[in-house]
């Protein structure tokens, strides 16, 4: 099966890339993961989500956690967690509506990008759910196709500091200054970190 679609190939055509494009289908896009990808994806500490909603509309959204939050649950499954955000559920809507999704892992120091295509369900009692405190549900991953992409344009970049949102056990999370913002704070869902007034704010 391949992952190119009529007017993909039109563009193959009209710039003469089919037979390259059809050497990179036969070499390198695979169904599962094998050890040196899973190896990839299990060190990296965030990555960006592709999802298309019931009207066609795509969006995408980062999705960030300590290093490993994605983990290798067997070659053809990967598992994230979905942490307390801003409550829009725009990425995890498209999942229940249709679950086809997109995962772009990039390592910014060393040029390095995979690529994941497959279909994400949502777990509310996950056997991983107790391994990622203050996570909501579980996604979990069927591959379709992972491949690594040409890392030519990616400037190179280094980490600064982690983001102090990411949930850590035995600490406490602080909560977003804007959730206590006078036009958030009485919209706030029942249960909120932000609601306790002594949870600690960045």
């Amino acid at each position: 099966m391949t992952i190119y679609h009529q007017t993909s190939r039109e563009l193959q055509d009209r710039f003469d890339t089919r037979r390259l494009a059809d050497r990179l289908d036969e070499v390198i896009i695979t169904e599962t993961v094998s050890p040196h990808d899973a190896a990839f994806i299990s060190s990296v500490d965030h990555f960006f989500l592709a999802t298309v909603g019931p009207d066609g509309m795509p969006t995408v959204s980062y999705k960030g956690g300590a290093p490993g939050f994605v983990r290798i649950v067997d070659e053809r499954t990967l598992a994230f967690p979905n942490y307390n955000g801003n409550g829009m559920y725009l990425s995890m809507g498209n999942v229940l509506d249709n679950g086809n999704v997109g995962m772009l892992f990039i390592n910014w120091e060393k040029g390095h990008r995979f690529r994941v295509h497959g279909t994400a369900t949502i777990h509310y009692e996950d056997e991983l759910l107790p391994e990622y405190p203050e996570a909501q549900f579980i996604v979990r991953v069927t591959t379709t196709a992972v491949f690594p992409n040409c890392p030519r344009y990616i400037h190179r970049m280094q980490p600064i500091e982690e983001s102090p949102f990411v949930p850590h056990e035995g600490r406490r999370t602080p909560v977003p200054g804007w959730k206590r913002s006078d036009w958030a704070f009485d919209a706030l869902p029942e249960g909120d970190p932000a609601l306790d007034p002594d949870a600690p704010v960045v």
